[in-house]
């Protein structure tokens, strides 16, 4: 019953994306910017592409990126709801899950996604990204992780 608990996570991780990129996009004419530090700005970009812009100027982008994150949601929830796994790996999952819909919603809603961390050194600038890609990301690494180390095959 405990790693059914994660799946909370997924709405609310949810509701912060769609909150911040309210927030941005009530506030922030796109292409603004609010600079932060001398390093990190908050933007108002609009992303075609995949995380951090992959496939950006592609014709087929829109729709490998609003189809393909579809069908990967459904398989997660399939898989999420009908296997044991260890409390790690439902942990990645409902991270990867939770950012999926967050970009899925975006695409749907926009027909992109809004993106407005922005991270840089000088003039050289880390692709702008939003709280769905963090999520996303970190539910990677980690199912990365509990497949590679020794030990992590067990169940809860």
């Amino acid at each position: 019953m405990r790693r059914y608990a994660l799946l909370a996570l997924v709405p609310v991780i949810f509701a912060l994306d769609r909150v911040t990129k309210g927030l941005i996009l009530d506030r922030l004419p796109v292409l603004g910017e609010i600079k932060m530090t001398s390093f990190f700005s908050i933007v108002h970009v609009r992303n075609l592409g995949g995380v951090f812009g992959v496939l950006h100027q592609s014709s087929y982008a829109k729709y490998i990126f609003t189809i393909l994150p579809v069908l990967v949601a459904l398989a997660i929830v399939y898989i999420l709801l009908r296997y044991r796994m260890t409390m790690a790996k439902t942990l990645a999952l409902c991270l990867v899950l939770a950012g999926a819909a967050g970009n899925i919603y975006d695409r749907f809603a926009y027909g992109n996604v809004v993106d407005f961390l922005d991270f840089y050194y000088g003039t050289h600038h880390w692709p702008a990204f939003n709280v769905a890609d963090i999520a996303l990301t970190i539910g990677i690494g980690l199912l990365f992780l509990t497949e590679l180390l020794p030990g992590s095959k067990k169940t809860a």
